[in-house]
């Protein structure tokens, strides 16, 4: 399963592009889409739209893996969307760790589901943009008619 059109907008929305490196909100050097530099990488120069949109489908790709390996149970699009979402947002090992993808993982579809709308706080401050983006996965989620269409 890849992430749809309407998912990966919602990721381009949530990160907005930047050409050049900044600091995101967890001080972590970031450029493009939210691509977060690994040690070792860096852009001295600012980068295209294009670049940018290369390095996040990379992205996308390493968070989409980590939903198929992670999730045990069918989802529709629309939760897989959600959940590459957020695993591109937080990473692999806060998903890994979660009561969302333990409820998930039981069969707990509308639980799973109820916990994305707790991950709006950098540290202690709960931050506007990370409450609409959760906001903007749950209706994602929602968008679902049933866990059994995703095993069709």
């Amino acid at each position: 399963m890849h992430i749809s059109a309407e998912g990966l907008e919602l990721l381009r929305k949530s990160e907005g592009f930047r050409s050049s490196t900044y600091s995101d909100v967890a001080g972590f050097a970031t450029i493009g889409f939210g691509h977060k530099l690994r040690p070792g990488e860096s852009y001295d120069a600012e980068i295209t739209r294009s670049q940018a949109e290369e390095i996040l489908a990379r992205d996308v790709q390493v968070a989409e893996n980590a939903v198929t390996r992670l999730v045990r149970v069918p989802l529709t699009q629309g939760q897989f969307d959600a959940l590459v979402d957020f695993v591109f947002n937080l990473g692999e090992g806060r998903l890994a760790a979660s009561t969302l993808l333990r409820y998930l993982n039981d069969g707990k579809y509308d639980a799973a589901a109820w916990q994305l709308l707790a991950w709006d706080h950098a540290g202690s401050h709960e931050l506007a943009a990370l409450k609409n983006r959760r906001e903007a996965e749950f209706r994602l989620w929602a968008q679902a008619h049933s866990p059994a269409d995703a095993a069709a």
